[in-house]
């Protein structure tokens, strides 16, 4: 059996998901002659080729794949060993950094931190607040420990799980003249004044596929990255917009903004946790997802609780 050592497999590994040397000697440090020695020490350990060269990058071969996968397990289980043998020794600690959407912190994120810091008070926390794109490509920059983004389809170097499946609500101001907790066919409005993400998101993509085949009439459209703003917005106006319910369950029953669910066919928004394929979870981040996870069924709880009983709850 082939004794390769482990600087020789994280540059197998680095190659992999950068799809270049150059890039992969930036990420471990080293020099691109470096990182090329490795790989080629492991190639000739292993008798087998793995990876194909180009101008342009380089990519794995079926038997370099499989060999990444299996590395990425490997050193994930030594990382999470060192983990739990560290936590044996006393109080959780460490860093733990954390990308999230406003979809969560502007409900989520305070009772979470209420519950997790005072048990975790060793724990240097990192949290950012950004939109998909950017989160994912921290975590893979390996600046962030995980995010919390839409479902998409898997990214080399990323691995993911689904979090939550959350409906998606009408949201509006007192001036669209909506009724607070009615439920809403869009397909049967007047023709909506609707405020969406940008093109790039991947909410956008899914709420056009949705207007398209229940044929939801469009009147006026602005894109708006930015989902707290857009709440103050549409507050004040006749605009509309649609949000997953998470963010707006504190506005139940205050008036400001109107929440409605839509029905016939019901929204929904899937978020996943992304993480690099490399690691795993440490004792911190699983402890702070578990309350994550706790925080988000609670909310859904009392949205169920609000659309089954909304004369009690708009009162």
């Amino acid at each position: 059996m082939a004794n390769i050592p482990l600087r020789q497999i994280r540059a197998v590994i680095a190659v992999c998901e950068e799809g270049s040397f150059t890039r992969a000697a930036q990420r471990e440090n080293a020099t691109q002659s470096g990182i090329s020695q490795h790989v080629a020490a492991v190639e000739r350990a292993l008798k087998v080729k793995l990876f194909e060269r180009a101008t342009g990058g380089v990519t794995p071969t079926p038997a370099g794949l499989r060999y990444y996968k299996r590395c990425v397990e490997a050193v994930g289980a030594l990382e999470h060993a060192a983990e739990e043998a560290r936590s044996m020794a006393g109080e959780v600690t460490g860093e733990l950094r954390i990308g999230l959407m406003p979809t969560f912190t502007r409900a989520v994120l305070a009772p979470v931190l209420d519950d997790f810091v005072p048990k975790c008070p060793e724990v240097r926390l990192h949290i950012v607040e950004g939109y998909s794109a950017l989160l994912t490509e921290m975590v893979l920059d390996d600046e962030l420990d995980f995010a919390v983004v839409p479902s998409f389809e898997g990214t080399i170097g990323l691995k993911s799980r689904i979090l939550v499946r959350d409906r998606e609500m009408l949201i509006s101001g007192p001036r669209a003249g909506f009724t607070p907790l009615a439920s809403v066919r869009l397909s049967e409005c007047r023709p909506l004044k609707i405020v969406v993400p940008g093109p790039d998101n991947i909410r956008r993509r899914n709420l056009e596929t949705y207007f398209q085949a229940h044929g939801v009439e469009i009147e006026a459209m602005l894109e708006m990255d930015a989902m707290i703003a857009t709440l103050e917005f549409v507050a004040r106006s006749d605009w509309v917009t649609i949000l997953p319910s998470v963010i707006s369950v504190n506005d139940i029953g205050r008036g400001e903004l109107i929440v409605n669910p839509i029905i016939d066919p019901e929204l929904h928004a899937e978020f996943v946790v992304i993480q690099p394929t490399r690691r795993k979870l440490s004792m911190q981040a699983r402890m702070f997802l578990e309350r994550f996870e706790a925080e988000v069924a609670r909310i859904h709880n009392i949205w169920d609780r609000a659309i089954a009983e909304p004369r009690k709850l708009r009162a």
